[in-house]
């Protein structure tokens, strides 16, 4: 498959093309971005930096994917990186940029995401496969994003968040602490309201698992006793259930982060 560059796109000396690469009108792509099979830049869209599309990446007009980190005092670095997986639309004036060295150098955007119009992930992001952003979201850097989160529009997401998988973000939220796998979070600043569970339902999970995730949930909340004990009652309950455990081993990773909680 040939490579499609309109004549009045700007592909730099340096850039790598797989087969089948397509650059629109007066795109522009650098000299350090390496675009794999199939990627189809549109017009008007930039990509820089070092930056790797993997193959079938979409990136749609007036995006700019592979900027500099927005952090004060940084110089160009070959270390500063930017990876998109597989399949992954960015729709009109997305921009991801590339990682801050001194915080190991790179952003990694999963496989068969979609980020909507004017959405932004910022310097050493980590989001996972699958992961769905709705129009005009803003991500701070270093936040770690699971497989399947859902983020509705408007939604503004602090530094360092944590958001576990299968978890959605109601539009117009404010998220300033970490959200639990396949919970559910809404509000300024968010709290949590309760498990995914039309995500769950939608992804095939099983009524048994649902029902278990919804026990634990209500026993991890419950009144009664410190957060601490609640939550190794709710390891020692239901630790043959894989997801219930998986929500657990997020909260014991970090225990120093702050956790949307009920409210």
């Amino acid at each position: 498959m040939s490579v499609d560059i309109h004549s009045t796109a700007i592909v730099e000396d340096g850039a790598e093309l797989g087969q089948g690469v397509s650059v629109g009108a007066y795109a522009h792509v650098a000299s350090f971005v390496q675009l794999g099979d199939g990627v189809t830049i549109h017009p008007k869209a930039m990509v820089t930096g070092h930056s790797i599309l993997h193959e079938n990446v979409e990136v749609y007009p007036g995006a700019v994917i592979g900027g500099p980190p927005q952090v004060l005092g940084y110089k160009a670095n070959p270390d500063s990186r930017l990876e998109v997986g597989a399949r992954t639309i960015l729709r009109e004036h997305v921009t991801l940029h590339t990682g801050s060295p001194e915080h190991g150098g790179m952003t990694r955007i999963g496989t068969d995401c979609l980020f909507m119009a004017h959405t932004h992930a910022a310097h050493d992001c980590q989001i996972d496969d699958k992961c769905v952003i709705a129009n005009n979201t803003h991500i701070g850097g270093h936040v770690t994003v699971g497989d399947n989160v859902w983020m509705g529009g408007a939604v503004a997401v602090h530094q360092f968040c944590r958001i576990g998988e299968h978890a959605f973000v109601g539009g117009g939220s404010i998220l300033v602490s970490d959200v639990i796998p396949f919970g559910s979070v809404v509000g300024n600043h968010a709290h949590l309201a309760g498990l995914n569970v039309v995500g769950l339902k939608r992804r095939g999970f099983s009524r048994k698992t649902i029902h278990d995730l919804r026990a634990a949930y209500r026993l991890l909340y419950a009144k009664e006793g410190t957060f601490t004990e609640r939550l190794e009652d709710t390891a020692e309950t239901f630790g043959e259930v894989a997801e219930v455990m998986q929500i657990v081993d997020f909260i014991r990773t970090n225990k120093n982060r702050a956790l949307c909680l009920p409210r």
